[in-house]
């Protein structure tokens, strides 16, 4: 029976792994650009993320709990898009 529920639940994640609605993460992505910036050297920026990852976290918790539900919802994302990124349109 534990079998059965493992692979029931299996199939509904991959019947339904590409219909969720995911959003732009503008405020991760802005940090991301960022700290992919913040120097010309790659391994100080890697020295600048490693204790900067919790910070990284919020921005994403941030993003998908608050802002890309507004965005879900209908009101307009506060956060815009960093320079060079697509904007997500709604459809």
């Amino acid at each position: 029976m534990k079998k059965f529920f493992l692979a029931a639940a299996l199939a509904l994640t991959l019947a339904t792994s590409n219909t969720s609605c995911l959003g732009p993460n503008n405020a991760f992505n802005q940090y991301n650009k960022w700290n992919n910036e913040v120097t010309d050297e790659k391994w100080l920026n890697e020295l600048i993320f490693i204790p900067g990852m919790f910070v990284a976290g919020l921005f994403l918790w941030g993003d998908y709990v608050i802002f890309n539900s507004m965005e879900f919802w209908g009101a307009d994302n506060p956060i815009s898009a960093p320079a060079g990124q697509p904007i997500h349109v709604k459809q």
